[in-house]
């Protein structure tokens, strides 16, 4: 009697969920890095229009990728060792209201805008603010403080020409003087520090905390241990600081760039290897991408006839607007290439990064932020009435009466030639 043979089946992964999970995975690579994939798709969109060549290798600029990447480590290393928060918090630890509490988390995002760039001011932030303000009871005030921090941290870095990516790239490609940078930036800077300043005196009640605050305990803090660990991560940050004014010398021209990448990745190497490989390195793509969108698009005669026009007829309005649209970093590598004079296009790139949620993409973080810290919440009745749909109307509307308050401002003083 012979046996019947006996076959092995090995069951191979259904189709569909191969499929399923590498839709997954690419949805989620295209959500976390939108602009990236926005960017390199319009850069590939331009290249049939104008085939490589030699003159791709004249869009990028080095300076600035290298001194962004520089500021971008830097304050990864220094988030790392606690130093913004520390300061943050001795800050915010002054006030006993609301009002006061609001105002001095504004502030002190708009201070670490101007060295940090808008972005990690609201990821270093944004948490702090929201830990403050539940601790207190004062969840009424969430959604405002973070559309004013949000406003201070798009707006407070146009002062400086390191404070957001659009004003390293144009003081570069401009070889703006650093003098005649502060001197157009002044007005519109002023003016929105102000308007910051006025709506928290305004619309944020000096109300007392609700839930006594808890004092931080201090015996584990005099252990040798403790003191040894606290001791060091002050030493790192000193040095990260001085890390960080090389950087800042080389931005002025007072250094050769090469000179502070080199000590920075060398620093960083030993000392924390976290902040470099936690780079924004998308950030840096992104401007590449961008780079070869824009000297692509400036090299497309109809492209470049229209934008040329339309920047010689009021370079404000058509920089702030076009912000609204494609973000002001984009804007402001694209609109360089047709612009004649640097002022208005500086001033109205950065004004431009108040208005619609993409004006400035660092604003999709706070959006965001406010979406996780609602649903982490759900018992708060204050907080929970507030949909991300209310928290989008009210964005809308502050940003929108900035943008307006600060062009009408601009035009009437001639801001940047306006």
């Amino acid at each position: 009697m012979m046996k019947r043979a006996t076959r092995v089946q090995f069951d191979a992964p259904p189709a569909r969920g191969v499929f399923a999970s590498a839709r997954a995975v690419t949805g989620r690579f295209v959500r976390t890095h939108a602009v990236l994939v926005v960017s390199a798709v319009a850069a590939l969109a331009t290249v049939p229009f104008v085939p490589p060549d030699a003159v791709y290798l004249g869009y990028f600029d080095l300076k600035t990728l290298a001194c962004l990447f520089s500021i971008l480590a830097l304050v990864g290393a220094l988030r790392n060792v606690g130093a913004f928060e520390a300061v943050a918090r001795r800050a915010v630890a002054r006030f006993s209201t609301c009002r006061s509490a609001v105002a001095a988390l504004v502030a002190a995002t708009l201070v670490v805008s101007m060295v940090a760039t808008n972005d990690m001011a609201l990821i270093m932030l944004l948490p702090l603010s929201a830990a403050t303000l539940l601790k207190a009871g004062w969840e009424r005030a969430l959604p405002f403080a973070f559309i004013m921090q949000n406003l201070a941290a798009n707006l407070g870095g146009m002062i400086l020409p390191f404070g957001n990516p659009q004003n390293l790239y144009l003081f570069e490609r401009f070889a703006i003087p650093p003098a005649d940078f502060l001197a157009t930036m002044a007005l519109p800077f002023a003016v929105s520090v102000l308007l910051i300043a006025v709506c928290c005196a305004v619309f944020v009640k000096p109300l007392p905390a609700r839930i006594p605050s808890v004092p931080v305990e201090a015996d584990n803090a005099s252990t040798p241990a403790v003191s040894a660990q606290s001791s060091h991560r002050r030493a790192r940050a000193a040095l990260y600081a001085a890390l960080l004014a090389l950087v800042i010398a080389s931005v002025f021209r007072l250094v050769p760039y090469p000179v502070a990448l080199v000590a920075v990745i060398a620093a960083l190497a030993l000392l924390d290897r976290l902040a470099l490989r936690a780079t924004d390195f998308g950030l840096l793509l992104t401007f590449a991408c961008f780079f070869v969108f824009a000297g692509n698009m400036a090299r497309i005669p109809a492209v470049e006839a229209v934008l040329s026009q339309a920047m010689q007829q009021s370079a404000l309005l058509v920089s702030a607007g076009a912000s609204q649209i494609i973000s002001n970093v984009p804007a402001a590598v694209l609109l360089s290439h047709f612009a004649t004079d640097y002022h208005a296009l500086l001033v109205g790139v950065n004004i431009g990064g108040a208005g619609t949620l993409v004006a400035s993409l660092a604003s999709l973080i706070t959006l965001n932020h406010f979406r996780i810290v609602r649903a982490s919440f759900p018992g708060r009745p204050e907080l929970a009435r507030h949909t991300s749909r209310t928290f989008l109307a009210q964005f809308t509307l502050y940003n929108g009466v900035f943008l307006v308050i600060l062009l009408v401002v601009c035009f009437a003083f001639s801001c940047g030639g306006a």
